[in-house]
């Protein structure tokens, strides 16, 4: 059943792929529509509902040359440079054996075991817990932890992370990823460019550019005015509901990452560590401690772990670290771990980074000069601060 998990899931992300690029240029034309039909408002607000879908259409086959040339302009541009755009995002830089021997050494032993090319390996300097892997192709694959990763998980542990995001690069979930992400960056871009273009640059329906109006039609009948006038309207409304769909069918693409891609992938690490307990244990740590400061839900997409809770978890990625587990107790022969107790300095904001690891675990008071925080003290306890916001379906876990 495994094989033919793999197998199946792997040919349906190229077919996805392939979907999705297709789905990207509809997209953009269904963006060039909104714009010409607010556009030929803006020309001339005195026609019928039927002229300006006609004016709109004829706009269209006028623009999809050049519309189908900048979409086309932006997956190259994004094909050869997506890379140092998430590098940018999160600070990631690539890191040698001798610079990161244990972690270097763990990636290549997983390659040649299994004859797969060696990826290049990134750090990002972070205290979250969290790893992700990226690339379209065999030279540009990388797979990117983050420093707080290493420092926490043991060699067992962190084998089976390495192992799981490779297993991501095998299964070309990897490239879908990427185009989800393509496809969202474009179609927000033009969407933004019509807004701003067409509402905030002050266009005003049946009248032409605000304070550019002319009066000489000042003549025309009541009736006239308000069935030209509505006209106009419908068909203002009628773009901004296109432009709305085209972005919300942009975000909702990554429906298309199903979620089953983790559930395979931690089956594709237990495969090349043969310990499924190490994929286990490292689920829980990483669990609710992944968050990446100032990355975008693009890139938390791309993570082993990306929590979220409520209503925002219908439109999740990932299935819930608890599901994964079952998953490899029930399938894998894993042994059962429960979640692990949020740690007292994690809840700090890092106050206590500079502190040795686990040094409140065991109930020991941090050794700090400043007063501690509590009911018996008169210093007041930092106010929480607030979840921030990743993408449009709401806050993370």
């Amino acid at each position: 059943m495994a094989a033919y998990g793999l197998y199946t899931h792997i040919a349906a992300n190229k077919t996805r792929s392939v979907v999705l690029l297709i789905g990207l240029f509809v997209l953009v034309y269904v963006l060039v529509y909104a714009g010409a039909l607010i556009a030929e408002v803006v020309i001339d607000g005195e026609r019928t509902v039927p002229d300006y879908l006609r004016a709109a259409t004829a706009d269209l086959i006028k623009a999809a040359p050049f519309a189908t040339i900048g979409a086309a302009l932006w997956i190259v541009i994004a094909y050869f440079f997506h890379q140092k755009l998430i590098d940018a995002v999160t600070g990631g830089h690539t890191v040698t054996r001798a610079e990161q021997p244990r972690l270097y050494n763990l990636l290549e032993n997983l390659c040649i075991s299994r004859g797969i090319p060696m990826p290049k390996l990134k750090i990002m300097d972070s205290e979250a817990l969290n790893a992700f892997a990226s690339g379209l192709n065999p030279k540009q694959y990388a797979v990117t932890v983050t420093s707080g990763l290493v420092e926490r998980l043991d060699d067992a542990e962190l084998e089976a992370v390495l192992a799981h995001e490779l297993t991501h690069i095998r299964n070309g979930d990897v490239q879908l990823m990427v185009i989800a992400v393509i496809i969202a960056g474009v179609v927000g871009f033009f969407g933004e460019l019509m807004f701003r273009l067409f509402f905030q640059g002050g266009v005003r329906i049946g009248g032409g550019w605000s304070g550019g109006g002319s009066s000489s039609s000042s003549s025309s009948s009541s009736s006239g005015d308000r069935k030209s006038g509505g006209g106009a309207i419908i068909v203002v409304i009628l773009a901004i509901v296109l432009i709305l769909l085209a972005w919300l069918l942009s975000q909702v693409v990554k429906l298309a990452l199903s979620r089953s891609r983790e559930f395979l992938a931690d089956a594709g690490s237990v495969e090349l560590t043969k310990n499924p307990d190490a994929m286990i244990s490292a689920l829980r740590k990483i669990e609710n401690r992944g968050e990446l400061p100032g990355a975008t839900s693009a890139v938390m997409e791309m993570c082993v772990d990306n929590p979220r809770s409520g209503f925002s978890d219908l439109f999740a990625t990932h299935p819930s670290v608890e599901a994964r587990v079952d998953a490899l107790v029930k399938f894998a022969g894993g042994h059962y771990q429960p979640p692990l107790p949020a740690l007292p300095a994690e809840q700090d904001d890092n106050d206590t980074a500079a502190e040795p690891e686990g040094s409140t675990v065991d109930g020991e008071a941090p050794a700090s000069a400043e007063p501690t925080h509590g009911p018996w003290s008169d210093t007041p306890a930092p106010a929480p601060k607030p979840s921030l916001l990743r993408g449009p379906w709401g806050r993370r876990g």
